[in-house]
């Protein structure tokens, strides 16, 4: 979208009449102490402004845009063009400087241009320090190939109003996209509601997404939004989309279609502005040919897909990843743990990690939990890290539930327990107080594990 500050209403809708015939969506200021406001509120691709301004000028707006958009281009308009004006804009950070009357053909190929190397200056942005914590969503780590390029593509999506279907499994960050994508859109301002499809039981997630009205069933006491409308004017992001039942299916359809849906137990139309971002990590393409999803619904939600790779694929991202997760979590717990050594980054580099990026942040932060040493070595891995990166071999998923957890959580116990007994050197009173288990539980466990302590230190 481009700002468009001029404080004469005929200028102004010729500029928005020029603008618009061009494909660009227009939105308009005409002082500059409301270009200010709406530069604060909303996300620009360009702006366009007067010079001689009521309230605050265009240099103030330019220096506004500077600071809100690093490298947003912003192009100065103005009757009393001096050289002196020219040289304090461009200095000031105008990528060029018009004088009034202009050709409009010569205007908007200016406006192409400067758009055109503000894409490249920022094609790679979403990977860079500092960029998310200023757009305001957490930073997305990775410098592989694969990362750059799914930066690139939610850079050129968010902006539009299209539907966009993130692929990928568990753990690769999806909502981390999402929330990106939602913040250089143009409504940054505005709700992002996240809902996870697969945490709700059929029976109630049609009552969480288009809510009920009064008396809508037993216990119905009052009228309740549901999350599309919290979420109108901004973005609605669906994960596990691919569990939906039929019946929610069809409903999403007709809000995807025309915008409105009714609350449950109501008839009246709800209209509602909202942009939805939806991820799965089924293939939602079989699902349709085994009449599992709806293929007209498919088709409504795969307008932009992009697919986020899984982290086994991009093993060079691992170490900025882990640097990442060791400063937070050493931030957090306020330990003195700097970095990893070399022969442990290589274990985590060549481990395959099924659980992605989601897993890898829970084994650091258990690391920095039990780090008895600034420098985490592969020993500080309580998950069996070996060199090479190899773990210990998958627990075997045979047996009831209950079974099945009961080994899980006993592998856990063995590994936390000879964890903090090697941290404490052996010290079994002490390890007991770190696990916060009394002294004769712990010893009861040491024999149940066949779990050898480290000598205790003299």
């Amino acid at each position: 979208m481009i700002l468009v500050v001029e404080d004469k209403p005929g200028m102004r809708r010729m500029l928005r009449e020029t603008l618009e015939g061009a494909d660009y969506r227009v939105d308009e200021a005409a002082d500059g102490e409301e270009a200010l406001k709406k530069l604060s509120l909303n996300h620009y691709r360009l702006v366009l402004t007067d010079l001689k301004l009521p309230k605050k000028d265009g240099l103030a707006v330019l220096r506004a845009a500077r600071e809100v958009g690093g490298n947003l281009p912003v192009i100065l308009m103005t009757a009393y063009g001096t050289i002196e004006t020219a040289v304090q804009a461009m200095k000031d950070g105008a990528v060029d400087f018009l004088t009034k009357p202009f050709d409009s053909d010569y205007l908007l190929g200016l406006i192409e241009r400067s758009l055109e190397r503000y894409r490249l200056y920022t094609e790679n942005l979403v990977l860079k320090e500092g960029f998310a914590e200023k757009m305001g969503f957490p930073k997305i780590v990775g410098a592989s190939r694969a990362m750059q390029q799914v930066s690139a593509l939610i850079q050129k999506v968010a902006p539009s109003n299209a539907t966009v279907l993130l692929l990928g499994e568990s753990g690769t960050g999806k909502e981390l996209f999402a929330r990106a994508i939602h913040q250089m859109s143009t409504r940054p301002g505005r709700p992002f509601i996240a809902i996870n499809s697969a945490a709700i039981p059929d029976t109630l997630l049609e009552n969480e997404l288009f809510g009920h009205e009064k008396g809508a069933y037993t216990g119905a006491q009052t009228q309740k939004q549901g999350r599309f409308e919290l979420a109108d004017g901004g973005t609605l992001f669906l994960d596990e989309i691919g569990d939906l039942s039929p019946a929610v299916q069809a409903k999403l359809l007709r809000v995807l279609q025309d915008g409105a849906f009714e609350r449950v137990g109501g008839t009246k139309p709800i209209q509602v502005d909202v942009r939805i971002i939806t991820a799965t990590n089924t293939d939602l393409a079989r699902a349709v040919r085994e009449r599992k999803f709806r293929e007209d619904l498919f088709f409504r939600l795969n307008v932009f897909p992009i697919s986020i790779p899984p982290l086994r694929e991009r093993p060079e991202d691992v170490p900025m990843l882990v640097t990442h997760f060791l400063h937070r979590f050493a931030q957090e717990m306020r330990k003195e743990v700097r970095e990893v050594t070399p022969e442990a980054l290589k274990g985590l580099m060549g481990y395959p990690w099924p659980g992605n990026v989601r897993e890898l942040e829970n084994f650091i932060e258990r690391a920095v939990i039990l780090a008895p040493e600034p420098i985490l070595t592969v020993h500080d891995f309580a998950l069996g890290l070996k060199q090479g990166g190899e773990r210990e071999p998958d627990l075997p998923l045979t047996g009831s539930l209950h079974e099945v957890g009961a080994r899980a959580s006993a592998r856990a116990e063995r590994d936390l327990i000879a964890r903090t007994l090697q941290a404490t050197g052996g010290n079994k009173s002490k390890a007991a107080e770190v696990l916060q288990v009394s002294y004769k539980t712990l010893l009861n466990k040491i024999k149940e594990y066949g779990i050898e302590a480290a000598p205790a230190a003299g």
